[in-house]
């Protein structure tokens, strides 16, 4: 068996080009402008999971230094080595270590570098500052405002955004005609539901419904991720607003034993139908905040099932 039919398909579909990177034009653009100019700034990637941030910079990484790319890129995670040790050890040994080939300097990407603690953060300005002539340096994390403010200012900031249905529908056509998948239209919006604009979540929801059957529809995609159908969500509330409590519970014990959902889950999927209700906006407001309520209930260790209902006797009150 072929190695790359071991690997997952996020892994296997990732591009190595920054020219197929899905969506994120503008900062695409820009970062090919780097690779031609053979020079760049420190950078820091900033954006919500699975949008291209570490698919960018690997991609980088190959067209910079290609079959030379061990020698002058370090790839690390944060999240598992977070403290300042590692700053002064593995950064800083890589660091002032001579590049290879003819780059000029060497790349170190920190994925999820938000996850760095405040003295290792400090330790890495200064690790920036004293080899900035070598080395250059790509940060990317979820969240820009947990980057210290003197590593902010040393860097080019790249904001990712979540990526469209029309990116996403591309590149699932492609993982679909290379796997032998049949995807049905509406398929590719319930992927795409599933995930919001996620594409590594999207792309294992597809792994994972392929297992079942080589037809993807948009029955075995919401099975797979544990979503319900949003019509069926937009049911049960309807059904709570009009003061049908009795069939909006038993709505309810249907969506959790079909699809396996978690207090938070329904939450999450009536928070996104609230839009859709026709519903004044002053009761969309009421809605809101109780939604936000009841969640933070759950988040407190509150008994699932019970917070649901209250929330749907809320929903009853409202519509009354």
């Amino acid at each position: 068996m072929n190695e790359s039919e071991l690997l997952p398909w996020t892994e296997k579909y990732r591009p190595l080009k920054l020219e197929d990177v899905a969506g994120q034009e503008g900062v695409v653009k820009t970062l090919r402008a780097f690779v031609k100019a053979n020079n760049m700034p420190n950078l820091l990637f900033a954006g919500p999971p699975g949008v291209g941030k570490t698919t960018s910079a690997m991609a980088m990484a190959h067209e910079l230094y290609a079959d030379e790319m061990r020698g002058n890129f370090l790839e690390l995670n944060a999240s598992d080595e977070r403290g300042i040790d590692v700053v002064r050890g593995k950064i800083k040994d890589f660091a002032r270590s001579v590049s290879m080939g003819g780059a000029g300097f060497k790349l170190i990407f920190l994925d999820e570098a938000d996850a760095l603690t405040p003295d290792a953060q400090h330790a890495l300005r200064r690790t920036m500052e004293l080899w900035s002539s070598s080395t250059r340096f790509i940060l990317s994390c979820n969240y820009s405002s947990k980057i210290i403010e003197p590593i902010q200012s040393r860097t080019a900031i790249f904001r990712f955004v979540k990526l469209s249905e029309r990116d996403v529908h591309k590149s699932l056509e492609i993982v679909g005609k290379s796997e032998g998948l049949k995807l049905d239209e509406d398929a590719y919006s319930a992927l795409y539901y599933a995930s919001e604009g996620d594409m590594r979540k999207c792309i294992n929801i597809l792994q994972g419904a392929a297992i079942h059957s080589k037809h993807i529809t948009k029955e075995l995609v919401f099975k797979t991720s544990s979503r319900a159908e949003p019509k069926e969500v937009r049911e049960m509330m309807e059904l709570a607003l009009s003061g049908n409590f009795g069939e909006a519970r038993k709505k309810l014990d249907s969506l959790i034993i079909t699809y396996g959902l978690s207090g938070e889950d329904v939450l999450l999927q009536m928070y996104r139908e609230v839009d859709g209700l026709k519903v004044d906006e002053k009761k969309k407001v009421q809605l809101i905040d109780k939604l936000g309520e009841y969640n933070f209930r759950l988040v407190e260790g509150a008994n699932e099932r019970i917070q649901i209902e209250a929330f749907l006797a809320q929903l009853l009150l409202i519509g009354k």
